[in-house]
């Protein structure tokens, strides 16, 4: 993946997210009698920019990291007599709520959309019947077993692999239990999951650290194709090559080789092959790679001789929505996200959650990059997660931003008068550093992701 595509993934990601936003703030304020002057998408010197019939000018800016909306206002400029009862200034606090908040509501909105139009068509997928329980792992303590179904997590349902991953993440940093009913044989049954900073500092995902993973198909341990100036190429491997053990430890299946290999960047691996039929040692290191939030990997670069096989159909599941149930969903799981994202935030300040989870602009590109090279869907469910974060992240009470400004609204409307011009200053001056420091905090995550 090229740092062309990157860019390129990055701007159709964020292009769209900002356009929309400013728009909101743009339509309200023009139903709501507003002179709007500038409608902007990006910051930083003009790229191109047209005055419109309405007398707007709309312009695209050289830094594509936001927007803004300018509207005649008296605090920021001189405003002609004529244009005085249509300034922003001179409307209702509660006009102004409206205005100010049309922006993040627009991309909570947004994101209803994109994930109505993914849950629209039907798709063959692996239900949560457990496929596989790592030894000495939480599940196993407590009893889960292979071709259990899981049906909820902490009493909440779930229907898919996806349901079940969110309602785990929504666990991330807490120590205590977490509660996992099954079906098995028609009998449900709940277990109670031990976890300590759950998720806090591994590297592994929600189900691994748990111990129970989806169902796998059962790939031979041979080796298919070798990708040239790899590690597996360079240092021996060759397509045909039967895997028997690694490091002592019998393989039987790809999966058990992919786990190691991941799990051992920058460091020897022995294995024992079978090549033409003769038993053959090799001393393998996996190359060190990052991926786009910054887990390091090991990669070998061989892939599975793939051969014909079928899913067992007591582990799929055909799924498919009517338009009206697929919107109901698509509000409840925006709404999940919503609240999964605010919670991530508190954690984050209590210290349950890592400061190192925040991103930046360049992680962001990195994931855009990737999640397009996936395919469509892969890509809108991305955007889609970003327009609710850049809603969720708008409407906190920090001044500067949209949340900022509806409080001092609230308080007008409140008390009859605005806050005031001191009050404001030293809240602006508040917000600039937080925004500034948590911009520096991703921005130094993102660079940490990358060495």
């Amino acid at each position: 993946m090229n740092i062309v595509f990157i860019i390129l993934a990055a701007i159709v990601l964020l292009g769209p997210l900002i356009a929309i936003h400013e728009f909101g703030h743009f339509w309200v304020a023009r139903r709501m009698g507003v002179k709007v002057l500038v409608y902007s998408i990006g910051f930083g010197p003009t790229l191109i920019k047209w005055h419109g019939k309405d007398g707007v000018c709309y312009q695209l800016a050289a830094i594509p990291l936001g927007g803004y909306v300018r509207m005649a206002d008296e605090r920021e400029g001189e405003v002609a007599p004529e244009d005085i009862p249509y300034a922003f200034n001179r409307q209702s606090a509660w006009r102004r709520i409206a205005i100010v908040a049309a922006g993040p509501l627009i991309n909570l909105l947004f994101a209803i959309i994109l994930f109505w139009l993914l849950f629209l068509p039907a798709s063959e997928q692996l239900n949560t019947r457990i496929g596989q329980i790592q030894p000495n792992s939480p599940a196993a303590q407590v009893g889960l077993q292979v071709g259990d179904k899981i049906t909820a997590v902490d009493g909440d349902q779930t229907l898919t692999w996806e349901n079940l991953n969110y309602a785990l993440v929504e666990r991330m940093g807490e120590t205590g239990t977490i509660q996992i009913t099954a079906e098995r044989g028609q009998q449900l049954q709940t277990y109670s999951l031990p976890i300590q900073q759950f998720m806090r500092n591994s590297a592994q995902t929600p189900l691994e650290q748990l111990g129970f993973l989806p169902y796998q198909p059962n790939i031979k341990p041979v080796i298919g194709e070798v990708s040239p100036n790899e590690a597996a190429a360079n240092q021996g491997l060759k397509a045909g090559d039967q895997i028997i053990q690694i490091n002592q430890q019998p393989v039987s299946q790809w999966l058990q080789v992919t786990q190691m290999v991941r799990s051992h960047p920058e460091q020897v691996l022995v294995f024992q092959v079978l090549r033409d039929g003769k038993p053959l040692q090799l001393k393998v290191m996996p190359k060190s790679k990052k991926d786009a939030v910054g887990t390091e990997y090991g990669f070998l670069g061989a892939s599975a001789k793939i051969e014909n096989y079928k899913i067992p159909t007591e582990y799929t599941q055909t799924v498919q929505y009517s338009p009206l149930t697929a919107l109901g969903m698509a509000v409840d799981k925006t709404w999940q996200l919503s609240v999964m994202t605010v919670k991530a935030m508190g954690k984050m300040i209590s210290g349950l959650i890592g400061l190192d989870n925040l991103s930046g602009p360049i992680t962001i590109a990195k994931v855009a990059g990737q999640s397009a090279e996936m395919g469509w869907q892969a890509f809108l469910s991305f955007m889609a997660l970003m327009s609710v974060s850049l809603g969720i992240l708008n409407l906190l009470p920090i001044p500067v931003l949209d949340g900022g400004h509806i409080v001092y609204y609230f308080i007008e409307a409140l008390r009859g008068k605005p806050v005031s011009e001191q009050i404001q200053m030293i809240g602006l001056r508040i917000g600039i550093v937080l925004l500034g420091a948590l911009m520096i905090l991703a921005l130094f995550n993102d660079f940490a992701r990358l060495i």
